[in-house]
């Protein structure tokens, strides 16, 4: 198996790093491999903790009669346009992931989100893109409700929400950029009627 022998942080920004591994190959051979992190010292990334811990939350919401999903479209830089997504963002320190979900969706959307139970094994946290990041967020289930307003996005945020039939997620999943975790999930809304019957305790 491979082995990481050293780690060299190249930047100091708030939201995300870049680090280098200095790593011996399993062929014994020296190697160089970059990773991306929340942390904002290596001691925190995960390959030196060895611990899952989410950084942020994803949230699958559904309206109180099961026929429309939440989704959020917005601007992103990497790709210089806008998006298809699942409402999402950082947990704050000390703050509960579900909390962090309630939060986020009403700062995105204005609704309000009241999480489901469901089984553990749906909202442990799970990596993003592993090939670049340690980046883990945790999935989190519920209904909202209220009326959709962008009057508590921050200023850096382009987001437009909106509530979804299953005729506009088709349309959508056809026809625009989107999300890896959004389509996956409402691939499904578009299959089930009851989208949270597989994991509902």
């Amino acid at each position: 198996m491979a082995e990481i022998r050293e780690i060299v942080q190249q930047t100091r920004n708030p939201f995300l790093n870049m680090y280098e591994l200095k790593t011996v190959r399993k062929n014994g051979k020296e190697g160089r491999y970059f990773v991306a992190s929340r942390a904002d010292k290596p001691e925190e990334i995960e390959c030196m903790r060895h611990t899952v811990k989410p950084d942020g939350v994803i949230i699958y919401a559904v309206t109180a009669d099961r026929e429309k999903v939440l989704l959020v479209r917005q601007y992103r830089y990497p790709i210089d346009d806008f998006v298809y997504e699942l409402p999402a963002g950082l947990i704050d320190p000390g703050e509960d992931y579900r909390t962090a979900a309630a939060r986020e969706v009403h700062e995105e959307t204005g609704l309000h989100f009241t999480p489901i139970k469901v089984d553990p094994m749906y909202e442990r946290p799970r990596y993003t893109t592993i090939g670049m990041t340690d980046e883990c967020c945790a999935m989190v289930y519920g209904c909202i409700d209220g009326e959709l307003s962008t009057d508590y996005l921050e200023a850096t945020e382009e987001i437009i929400p909106l509530l979804a039939d299953r005729e506009e997620v088709r349309r959508i999943l056809m026809e625009e950029r989107v999300a890896a975790p959004c389509a996956y999930h409402i691939e499904r809304f578009l299959s089930e009627k009851e989208p949270f019957a597989y994991m509902e305790e």
